[in-house]
């Protein structure tokens, strides 16, 4: 009896402590760390913490982190119709998306990922070729001179950022759309144009979501 009793009592001291130590390690794990995390975050790195918002007009309109489509409408075949008066992003063709499944074609954020699919692939070399051919006749340059961003997708599918050539390029017509002077879009460009990290890592690029959002401001100031 002595023996059940003792084993009885020691259970229960186990029981006690790894409770004990469950209500602790929450406090600590589950309380007193986030928070002191969350608050570091905001003081320090608010902007980044809070998710990389673009504001315009008071309201957030994405993140700089995220691409995002600028459409104005879908054709008779349920297409997006790109808007010509913004700056288009770079396709989003993850996951080996395409016109028929329409999977991230939109920049999806749960089905972030790339195509995989290899440089011989017919669908890839049909998509980049039709893709080229758009872009050559409706920023009127040659197929020759079409950036290698303005027809691939990244390997995420949500890419935020063009190249500076593929900037200029739609510079004049998205001038022309928004009747502004093609010599301030294009400032508006090299305003918006970050270098390379450290000044040797990666590529000079530009933002399309702050890029639109300047182009936006700077279009309602004239209207």
């Amino acid at each position: 009896m002595t023996v059940v009793n003792n084993s009885v009592r020691s259970t229960a001291r186990l029981a006690a402590a790894g409770l004990r130590a469950l209500l602790v390690l929450t406090v600590i794990c589950g309380v007193l760390y986030p928070l002191a995390v969350t608050g570091v975050a905001q003081a320090a790195f608010s902007e980044k913490a809070n998710g990389s918002e673009v504001r315009s007009e008071g309201k957030v309109v994405g993140s700089s982190l995220l691409g995002q489509r600028y459409d104005k409408g879908h054709d008779k075949h349920g297409n997006p119709v790109p808007d010509l008066k913004f700056f288009q992003p770079r396709p989003s063709a993850g996951l080996g998306s395409n016109k028929d499944n329409g999977v991230n074609t939109r920049y999806d954020l749960q089905v972030s990922g790339a195509t995989n699919q290899a440089a011989g692939n017919t669908e890839l070399v049909k998509a980049v070729k039709e893709r080229k051919h758009w872009v050559s006749v409706t920023y009127g340059v040659p197929e020759a001179k079409v950036p290698a961003d303005a027809v691939t997708s990244s390997g995420s599918g949500l890419d935020p950022d063009i190249s500076p050539a593929y900037a200029q390029l739609q510079v004049d017509r998205v001038a022309k759309e928004n009747h502004l002077d093609d010599a301030a879009v294009r400032r508006l460009v090299a305003d918006h144009t970050t270098g390379r990290v450290l000044g040797f890592m990666g590529e000079p690029r530009v933002n399309v979501l702050e890029l639109n959002t300047a182009l936006r401001e700077m279009a309602h100031q004239k209207g």
